[in-house]
């Protein structure tokens, strides 16, 4: 009988395989977008939270931002000029210029829902949610405070690759073209964000819209005190009439390439800065509740319970109330869930498993406390760690129940081809898990 040879043990990686992988890495992050369904859903969350909460608030519009607001435009004015926020309803105290300004934050906010226009519209959905909440802060929540910040991630993501009317068309010009030239690209390129420069005249009118107030707020200093966001504003100005001309006369050159490079590195690093957010955010809410006596002995939850403002339904929060062993198991999940996530983000099941647990969690908020509007916010920031299978399986369904829709109003679904699915960039099939995948 052979006895068994030494076991060998793997030697140090190359220098030349190390190179590979960083030559991978980097190729990885600046030839694609990543995360296009993760980002379609933060657009598509957020726009809907802040639409429907405009649309909740219309009647309330003037006591909340307007004229009749208790925060009075001279306390604003006192505000701003110490804290330097941006505002454009602090250019003038003209009512009707309060209305164009609410109309344009709902106009905005219901387009980029649907994805039309995003780099545009996300500009000015922007727009519209810091100039009503810095015109009176105090009429927000945490949810308020997170959707501020992603309305500022959002203008630098590429957010409208899926699930977008950008998408949809430039899946249509592409299949045209190759039906126009029996199968091979007759120069119309779409850029990967859902926009094409060619016959489309919106584009260009925004363009020259939004430079024409740009210009007339910076002669006048009314972009705020801060220096980034005129620089943010300029940026993208700047870079969307450049993205432009590239894509209309040189779609196949260098500086085209360029750009989409500068675009992925712009997405995705603001994609990292999104889930360290939504991270920070539950381990800062977990650890300080730690610290609270009424967290420790497991009956926080009892108390907003008890309080009128936070009792839609005051039957289902007495009934929860009455049983000291869940309030106590809903207090301390709560707590654990918070602490726990961020460690578990490198665990694909864990990570799933307790993402489900934080979005029945705010859920239950929204039902049992009546924060809605805050509920969806969060669920929104969530979903940038939904896996990528579950969001592609979501949109097949929702695509089979449009198609079955349109068959019971007797329309004539439209014949699917490859063109159309198209719609969605590939993801490569490694499998290998990623923090949004």
């Amino acid at each position: 009988m052979s006895t068994p040879g030494p076991r060998s043990t793997p030697g140090p990686v190359s220098p030349s395989r190390r190179t590979r992988g960083l030559a991978r890495g980097i190729q990885r992050i600046t030839a694609s977008s990543l995360g296009p369904y993760q980002s379609a859903v933060i657009r598509i969350g957020f726009s809907a939270t802040y639409l429907l909460f405009l649309l909740r608030e219309l009647p309330h519009r003037h006591e909340m931002y307007g004229p009749d607001a208790p925060w009075r435009w001279d306390m604003a004015e006192q505000l701003i000029s110490n804290n330097q926020a941006f505002t454009t309803l602090m250019w003038t105290d003209s009512t009707v210029w309060f209305e164009i300004v609410y109309a344009l934050a709902l106009i905005a906010a219901a387009l980029l829902l649907v994805g039309w226009h995003t780099r545009a519209m996300s500009v000015l959905f922007m727009a519209g949610v810091l100039s009503l909440q810095n015109r009176s802060i105090f009429m927000g929540d945490g949810g308020d405070n997170v959707l501020h910040l992603m309305a500022i991630y959002l203008v630098l993501t590429r957010c409208g690759q899926v699930w977008s009317l950008d998408a949809r068309r430039a899946a249509r010009r592409a299949r045209a073209a190759l039906t126009a030239e029996g199968g091979v690209d007759g120069g119309v390129e779409a850029d990967k964000s859902g926009c094409s420069p060619r016959g489309d005249t919106a584009g260009p009118l925004l363009w020259v819209a939004f430079g024409a107030v740009l210009v007339w707020a910076t002669g006048t200093d009314n972009l705020g005190g801060t220096v980034w966001l005129p620089v943010l504003f300029w940026i993208l100005w700047t870079g969307h009439g450049v993205w432009w001309a590239v894509n209309r006369y040189a779609p196949h050159s260098e500086p085209r390439t360029l750009l989409d490079v500068v675009a992925n590195l712009a997405h995705n690093a603001t994609l990292v800065v999104i889930m360290a957010e939504v991270c920070l955010i539950y381990s800062t809410a977990g650890w300080y509740k730690i610290q609270g006596s009424r967290w420790q002995d497991g009956t926080a939850l009892y108390f907003p319970l008890q309080l009128d403002y936070f009792t839609p339904w005051p039957a289902l929060s007495d009934l929860l109330a009455s049983s000291g062993v869940m309030v106590m198991v809903l207090t301390y999940a709560t707590v654990i869930v918070q602490v726990a996530f961020p460690f578990t983000l490198f665990n694909r099941r864990v990570k799933n498993v307790l993402l489900v647990v934080m979005i029945g969690e705010h859920a239950g908020i929204a039902l049992l406390l009546g924060l809605p509007f805050f509920s969806m916010a969060m669920i929104a920031a969530d979903a940038v760690f939904l896996p990528t299978v579950f969001l592609v399986w979501l949109g097949g369904r929702a695509a089979l129940g449009r198609e079955l829709l349109s068959k019971g109003r007797g329309e004539v679904p439209r014949p699917r081809d490859g063109a159309e699915d198209r719609e969605a960039p590939e993801h490569s099939g490694s499998g290998g898990h990623t923090l949004v995948g």
